[in-house]
């Protein structure tokens, strides 16, 4: 019998095989506002909110994680969601699934101190622990393969779509 993920995901399958155009989607917005200092709240449009905050060494009083952070963690958290579900959909038993994102960056490129250092991550490395009762070593490996193909944030972070940016002063 179908675990309930491989069900839900079975049925969208099917659905989109057949209406091909309900694929297209349009993601829900992130709102960032500065609330004080460097401190944002990010809300979406059901109300999920999450803080940032920058360190006290960046100017900020560190009460909450940087948005860096939460950039690794939704690559982190994409990854094992597709993992899982894909696990579903094959019938894995998973035992253990933690996937841990670790990056690398030169703070240079943020403060505008070296134009040529970018302000991004200049390494990004995810480290995968997993484990199931029936699935041998490669399987896995191929199944944490497939997810990353299959991720919407990891394949974002490697095909890097234009972000375009609209300045509204008010």
């Amino acid at each position: 019998m179908a675990s309930p993920i491989a069900s839900a995901l079975n049925k969208l399958s099917e659905t989109i095989r057949s209406n091909p155009e309900k694929a297209h989607a349009k993601y829900a917005s992130a709102t960032a506002r500065l609330e004080n200092g460097l401190k944002c709240r990010v809300t979406g449009p059901s109300g999920e909110q999450i803080e940032t905050d920058m360190p006290a060494a960046m100017g900020g009083k560190g009460e909450g994680p940087n948005p860096g952070w939460f950039f690794r963690a939704s690559l982190a958290a994409c990854c094992s969601t597709v993992i899982a579900a894909q696990a579903a959909r094959l019938g894995i038993n998973l035992t253990k699934l933690e996937v841990t994102v670790e990056g690398e960056g030169d703070v240079r490129g943020m403060l505008g101190l070296d134009n040529t250092v970018s302000a991004g991550h200049s390494a990004i490395r995810s480290n995968v622990q997993i484990g199931a009762t029936n699935a041998t070593p490669e399987q896995l490996q191929k199944l944490v393969e497939w997810a990353v193909d299959h991720s919407p944030v990891c394949r974002t972070v490697r095909d890097a779509p234009m972000n375009t940016v609209r300045v509204i002063t008010i």
